[in-house]
């Protein structure tokens, strides 16, 4: 049968599989065997394709043969990404090019230079972007920095996650914008306040271009936007009066329309049953109210694409705590539900040790122990005592209970919510440099972030993340970190979002006040377990703690320096004076002011490296930001920078990763070149996958390589507290700290978190269990023609992957990451109708050629809404 091909102005041409093979072939430069993948790709592609196809078919059915073959090398991802990025340029520049040719590199170049001044005027024009970009700018010398070269960094799921998430449209949909104009012009959106801007913006450009750092997703979307909402983290309380309350509601949906992530403390709030006296009625208590914001975190659903995102903090002595606690059940009543936002507890040094000591647990309305929530470490404990004296003398509404029994209650509903997550108030409030602005009353929705905030300022924090992966070279004993070029890409990071604190603009001036009295920077990391399976360290081991402090060190360092350079040259920030930088106070000192307020040890190494005593001398002259650093989890950048997320482990060696950009393939390419370089990849790959990436049950791997890739439940979960603690020495602020636990066993949860809190570790995020149950694995190989579809449409699947249990037919799943179902296999009795409700007990499984893959339980997070 003879195909033919519609394009895009509606004429057919004929199927030209030269000029496909041509596309592929040059896609495949540079990796071994490019004209077998070639012939493989070419082969695999005719058996899809059927007479009418569109040209815009064509190209996703090219992407998804390629797809197809990524779990078993890789390289072909590679292909995938190089090919989808080519149908970019296609949509950008238009067909005449002939892109998906073999195409020189150098005429690829001159496209993007030739087009790069209009497309920024176009923009300009067309109220998209800033009308700065047009006036400042010197476009011709910023189009001849582009380097499209650097698109090949980018994995498959990079591009999509930028397409999907930040490279601009027009208003039919269709791309604006190719990687590096989208580099160029997030740069350009920060270098507005430069003396020279055109300089910064290619010096920014050349970072972000590399990986070398990125910006926090906010930032991405919007810089140099006509809507330049920068800020990515807003840290709020609500207050004890129904005018603050409403305006709190107002407050939440303005913030989420500007896709910022939210904590919230409701603390102050009086409990259920605490008189009204202006009416004199009684309060229906904090829970309706954060019910309600729950509500209005659907309705600001960010274009329909995803629902706003807010964690809710509480503390532990509220007399409403129990009810707190179940929020996140899923029986009881709806209205005092919430199935949007997340919680965590804020929680005392003075809980801890009655935890320790078995001593009771007192629990007081707000409204008559208003002190409680300002009051820290010490000071917090006497005047507790004081109202647990007067609480046994009748005088107060209270509860009673042991402190355990509270723990264990938390941690019960931590293994079968997910929440509340738990952070420690006076860890955060002791350990803190800008305490001088007032109390700490919570962290925000991905529990890195600690600022002070009341009524008339509303804390806000911006972020970016250096990628750990691209300052480090060499594999196993030759591998190196980039020192000079760390410490280039801090700094300049640090500028940066010094200058995104003077561009930024925002619906709420209560933002806006505190982001010009702090500038609050979270300047953070992602990457770690990348690089320390390439230095080929155990993620538990001394080596890798020994990394992580090693390399936090110095990070804080050049951050803290770089921000001391920046107070001589801008000024330091308006709220220095009384702060503990002024008296000359870095990070790591905190500890001891911990140690003292405790009158107990905090258990981390002390060693140090670097002069900090000359740094020190530097800080108490000034300094230009309030906070320098913060480790967010980069859930969408860093599948953009190609790298493990912020600090945690790998979930498993071959897995599916499930994100709003859609469904992906992730193989651990530093494994497959393990294996490679042991001639042991095509031996165990099918029983990798067949065992669900689980490295320890294939048969015939080195001891050594069973050792560096241990998956997250095979770890101890000390080595996450390890990791945490040793990196928390430098940091002002908190780290994002994911958790997973194998054990259910409720007393080494205790002991676990009883840990961290000892070793100063200041907050904690998600907790992930080891899943009870497994489905049944398939032995049926799916054949690659019946992947195609019954009527031969191109699969838009990541390689025939499907929710374990599916069967039946369905319509083609939409997106290059979409999923589509499986072909029916068949069995002995039918299968059940599955279960969609999600069970966090339970790990689902993606059927990968009929072999169960296990999904990142990533997918589950909110945390890609301020990275």
């Amino acid at each position: 049968m003879s195909i033919t091909v519609i394009k895009r102005d509606g004429t057919r041409t004929a199927y030209d599989g030269y000029e496909v093979a041509r596309s592929i072939e040059a896609a495949a430069r540079g990796l071994d065997d490019a004209i077998t993948r070639t012939t493989q790709l070419q082969s695999e592609l005719e058996i899809t394709l059927f007479d009418g196809i569109t040209s815009e078919e064509l190209d996703q059915a090219v992407i998804q043969v390629a797809l197809q073959n990524v779990k078993d090398d890789p390289a072909y991802d590679t292909i995938a990404a190089r090919l989808l990025v080519k149908s970019l340029y296609k949509q950008v520049f238009g067909e005449t090019h002939d892109l998906f040719g073999d195409v020189d590199p150098s005429t690829i170049a001159k496209l993007h230079r030739a087009a790069f001044p209009g497309y920024i005027e176009a923009g300009v024009r067309s109220g998209q972007l800033d009308t700065r970009l047009t006036e400042v700018f010197d476009l011709e010398r910023l189009a001849e920095a582009l380097d499209p070269s650097r698109d090949d960094l980018l994995r498959f799921i990079g591009v999509q996650t930028m397409r999907v998430r930040y490279l601009l449209d027009g208003a039919d949909g269709s791309p604006l914008e190719v990687p590096q104009f989208f580099w160029m012009r997030v740069a350009m959106g920060l270098s507005l306040t430069e003396d020279d801007a055109t300089s910064a913006a290619i010096s920014f450009y050349d970072k972000m271009s590399r990986l070398e750092y990125l910006a926090a997703g906010s930032t991405l979307v919007n810089a140099g936007t006509s809507y330049s909402q920068l800020s990515n983290c807003f840290v709020m309380q609500m207050e004890d009066d129904i005018e603050h309350i409403a305006k709190s509601v107002r407050d939440v949906m303005w913030l989420t329309k500007g896709t910022g992530g939210i904590g919230l403390s409701v603390s102050k709030l009086r409990s259920e049953g605490s008189p009204i006296r202006s009416n004199n009625t009684s309060s229906t208590g904090p829970i309706p109210f954060m019910h309600t914001i729950d509500s209005t975190l659907r309705a600001v659903s960010r274009g329909g694409k995803k629902f706003g995102a807010l964690c809710f903090y509480m503390e532990n002595w509220h007399l409403d705590f129990a009810q707190f606690l179940d929020l996140r059940q899923n029986s009881g009543d709806p209205y005092r539900r919430t199935r949007t936002a997340n919680t965590a507890v804020w929680i005392s040094d003075e809980f801890m040790k009655r935890v320790e000591r078995d001593d009771e647990w007192y629990l007081f309305d707000p409204l008559e122990t208003p002190d409680l929530v300002e009051a820290t470490g010490a000071e917090f404990s006497r005047l507790y005592a004081e109202y647990v004296t007067r609480a046994r003398a009748g005088e107060l509404r209270h509860r009673r209970m042991r402190a355990r029994e509270q723990f264990r209650a938390i941690l019960i509903s931590l293994q079968t919510t997910s929440h509340p997550w738990l952070t420690w108030k006076d860890t955060i409030n002791t350990r803190a440099l800008n305490q001088n602005t007032g109390t700490i009353h919570l962290s925000n929705l991905c529990t890195e972030i600690c600022l002070p905030q009341d009524r008339d300022n509303t804390a806000v924090c911006n972020l970016a993340s250096v990628n750990l992966s691209r300052h480090v070279t060499g594999r196993r004993g030759q591998a190196r970190v980039d020192w000079d070029r760390l410490a280039e890409s801090t700094r300049l990071a640090v500028r940066q979002l010094d200058n995104l604190i003077d561009i930024t603009i925002s619906s709420v001036p209560e933002s806006e006040r505190s982001n010009e009295l702090n500038r609050a920077l979270g300047l953070g990391v992602m990457g770690f377990t990348d690089i320390v399976e390439r230095f080929g360290f155990s993620y538990e081991s001394e080596q890798a703690y020994e990394l992580m402090d090693q390399i936090m060190e110095f990070v804080s360092w050049h951050a803290i320096d770089a921000s001391s350079d920046l107070a001589r040259e801008r000024g330091a920030y308006p709220n220095f004076a009384g702060s503990r930088w002024s008296e000359g106070l870095v990070p790591v000192d905190s500890l001891d002011l911990l140690e003292a307020d405790r009158g107990t040890p905090v258990d981390v190494d002390r060693t140090t490296r670097l002069d900090w005593d000359a740094l020190r001398a530097k800080v108490a002259g000034g300094i230009r930001n309030s906070t320098l650093m913060a480790i967010a989890p980069t859930a969408s950048i860093g599948l953009v920078a190609g790298t493990t997320p912020g600090l945690d482990p790998q979930f498993s060696q071959i897995f599916s990763r499930s994100t709003s950009s859609g469904k992906f393939l992730e193989v651990n390419r530093n494994l497959v070149q393990d294996l490679q370089d042991a001639g042991l990849w095509e031996q165990v790959r099918e029983e990798l996958l067949r065992h669900q990436g689980d490295l320890s049950k294939v048969e015939g791997v080195p001891a050594d390589l069973q050792e560096i890739y241990r998956t997250s439940f095979q770890l101890s979960p000390y080595a996450f507290l390890h990791v945490a603690a040793r990196a928390q020495k430098w940091i002002d602020q908190a780290i994002s700290r994911n958790i997973y636990l194998a054990s259910r066993d409720l007393g080494d949860m205790v002991e676990l978190y009883s840990a961290a809190w000892r070793m100063g570790v200041k907050t904690t995020y998600y907790l992930h269990m080891m899943p009870r149950h497994q489905a049944e694995q398939s032995t049926v190989r799916v054949n690659k023609a019946e992947e195609a579809g019954g009527n031969g449409a191109p699969r838009r699947g990541f390689g025939g992957v499907a929710r374990a249990g599916a069967s039946g037919t369905a319509p083609a799943a939409r997106g290059f990451g979409a999923v589509a179902p499986a072909p029916t296999v068949p069995a002995t009795a039918p299968a059940p109708e599955p279960d969609l409700t999600p069970d966090p007990d339970t790990t689902q499984l993606e059927l990968i050629d009929g072999q169960a893959c296990p999904i990142d339980p990533q997918e589950r997070l909110q945390c890609d809404s301020c990275q």
